[in-house]
């Protein structure tokens, strides 16, 4: 069955339409990074400098990529909320009966969810260059919008994953943070890998959100620690799976619901 594009584009506006209508949804959501990159950007920049950092880098320079990688996973996340929220108040079983592909309902929904996310990655990218963060060239920029788009993408079907299987907002919530936390701490956001511990480092390692930091770095500053086609491929590979998990189990909800 072809995709309707309609359905997507109305599903797609829907979830900007609920995004930019939460006001304290918006001011909440760029809120935490913008505190995180600012007062702990200058505040370690200028007090002293982590081991482990490239020669030449400063703080502000290394920290700014993890913190777009920490909006764009928390953001990411937190859409799940609209695909609970439907199916508590019923709209999920509407679209269910409606003559639409179940594939198009979920292409719309990651798109809303994406771009929710990469409007508040740039947000933060603009903030930090304010307070001092240099972009390589307009080309970094740009190569760093594919990254922050399969990062957004690969949360959004995990998001997408605990919402299909969970009917409690708060514990929606909660699994989510306890799942995001480590995710994001084990990224290399705030300080480099080598000052982790080795059993760690593993952690760090497979962990998704670490490649989509360390190819964020690569594209805005010049360094990474792995290479930028490793972290290419890796981050492709684990948004597929999470698109593919959580379109199926996006479907398993409509047809017990």
């Amino acid at each position: 069955m072809p995709l309707n594009l309609t359905a997507i584009y109305t599903i797609w506006l829907r979830e900007m339409i609920r995004f930019f209508r939460a006001k304290s949804r918006v001011i909440a959501s760029f809120s935490m990074p913008i505190f995180f990159l600012v007062f702990l950007g200058l505040g370690f920049n200028a007090s002293f400098k982590f081991s482990g950092l490239p020669s030449g880098i400063d703080y502000i320079d290394f920290l700014a990529p993890g913190i777009i990688g920490m909006a764009l996973l928390f953001d990411s996340l937190s859409s799940g909320l609209s695909v609970l929220m439907d199916k508590q108040f019923g709209f999920l079983k509407e679209i269910m009966v409606a003559p639409v592909d179940r594939l198009s309902i979920v292409i719309g929904k990651t798109l809303g969810g994406t771009t929710t996310a990469l409007i508040q990655g740039l947000i933060i990218l603009i903030v930090a260059s304010l307070i001092g963060f240099e972009v390589k060239g307009v080309s970094g920029l740009l190569s760093s919008l594919v990254f922050m788009v399969l990062i957004s993408v690969s949360f959004v079907g995990i998001g997408m994953i605990f919402a299909s299987k969970i009917n409690d907002m708060h514990g929606f919530q909660l699994i989510t943070r306890l799942f995001a936390f480590p995710v994001f701490l084990l990224s290399g956001a705030f300080f480099p890998s080598t000052n982790l511990p080795t059993w760690l480092r593993y952690l760090h390692y497979i962990n998704p959100l670490s490649h989509g930091v360390d190819g964020l770095r690569f594209c805005l500053i010049g360094t990474s620690q792995f290479s930028p086609i490793q972290d290419l491929f890796v981050l492709l590979g684990f948004c597929i799976l999470t698109m593919v998990s959580g379109t199926y189990f996006f479907s398993v909800v409509e047809v017990e619901g």
